[in-house]
């Protein structure tokens, strides 16, 4: 090996020496893993002393904690007990309620039946023919009249002046024999769309009808639709 390679060789070694020298070994021990790290307190979280550790709990927060326990059984229980007195109430109620009442007894349930169900005012009108019939509660007719009754006959019984004349007969009927008296409730039940149906009503609502238009509290519309059923009849055609 010639003078100038041992030269070199030497000073390579030489600055490597210098190199690792130059690195503090004071900084070492402050190099640690990330695990290792501690960990940070909580900005809100009260600083505790180094003698007490973090699962230790005192004694006197267990107390409020049973307190509240009893308490909420308390009201549990209470609550129970309502019920069950108020379920014995109501049991004891029907026993006696149903041992009182006789199955047999319908007095109670007719009375009531006839207080609430008025007086009834029918009106049947077809193409043909108009029928007025007025009837008690129970449904017992008192006057039941058609435009034949009062004279017409045949085409004449279809027009709206026969079922006009056949509304002021009736009423002019119930109130000469003082029927209007008895009447506190009165039901219109119309059926059928002929020519009588608004002549009826027409007369209802003017002088003919002043004694029972006002106590009038239901309108009912018994008109029967046809659903299904029979082939209906061929459609008469004139001309």
């Amino acid at each position: 090996m010639s003078r100038i390679g041992t030269k070199l060789l030497l000073e390579q070694l030489s600055y490597k020496t210098i190199s690792n020298s130059s690195i503090p070994k004071a900084s070492l021990p402050f190099l640690r893993p990330f695990s290792q790290a501690p960990q940070r307190p909580a900005e809100n979280t009260p600083a505790s002393s180094s003698n007490s550790s973090p699962s230790f709990q005192p004694k006197a927060d267990s107390t409020p904690l049973s307190v509240d326990r009893r308490s909420s059984v308390a009201r549990d229980s209470q609550a129970t007990g309502s019920l069950a007195k108020l379920g014995n109430i109501f049991s004891q109620h029907s026993q006696q309620s149903a041992f009182d009442l006789n199955p047999n007894d319908t007095s109670l349930s007719s009375t009531r039946a006839t207080q609430e169900e008025p007086h009834h005012f029918h009106i049947y009108s077809t193409r043909h023919n108009t029928h007025i019939t007025l009837t008690n509660p129970d449904r017992t007719p008192i006057i039941s009249l058609s435009c034949g009754n009062i004279g017409f006959r045949k085409a004449g019984r279809k027009t709206y002046d026969s079922a006009f004349q056949l509304a002021s007969y009736v009423m002019g009927r119930i109130t000469e024999q003082g029927i209007h008296l008895q009447i506190k409730k009165l039901e219109l039940v119309l059926r059928g769309f002929g020519q009588g149906r608004e002549a009826v009503t027409k007369a209802l609502m003017g002088s003919e009808g002043r004694f029972l238009r006002g106590k009038v509290v239901r309108v009912q519309d018994a008109t029967r639709l046809k659903f299904g059923g029979t082939r209906s009849k061929k459609p008469r055609r004139l001309g």
